[in-house]
């Protein structure tokens, strides 16, 4: 499975795990897409501290992370970035797999 994450989204999400005292020596970054959203599917992005069976796990931008296999289908190519311009601050995840997405973003459809 391929999966990118950019700088932008490793930086924010090292300042998120501060804020919330996760240590990231211990816990794992788990991404996910669960059912959900006005095109079906949505994206679910949190903390572990376990890796399940079937789980990918992988080293990006110097954080641990696991995708369950489901997930990993839906999320192969795509890359997760952090923005706070215009079109609104969070992270994005640009999916080359995503048919169809949402007026506001949130989920996609395949």
């Amino acid at each position: 499975m391929l999966l990118k994450i950019t700088r932008r989204a490793g930086e924010q999400i090292r300042k998120v795990a501060i804020q919330e005292k996760i240590d990231l020596e211990h816990a794992y970054v788990r991404l996910a897409v669960i059912q959900g959203g006005c095109s079906g599917l949505t994206y679910d992005l949190g903390w572990d501290t376990e890796v399940r069976d079937g789980d990918s796990q992988m080293d990006l931008d110097g954080l641990s992370i696991v995708v369950d296999r489901r997930s990993g289908m839906y999320l192969d190519g795509t890359e997760l970035d952090f923005t706070d311009g215009l079109e609104g601050k969070g992270f994005h995840f640009s999916n080359p797999q995503a048919a169809r997405t949402c007026a506001c973003g949130e989920s996609f459809g395949l």
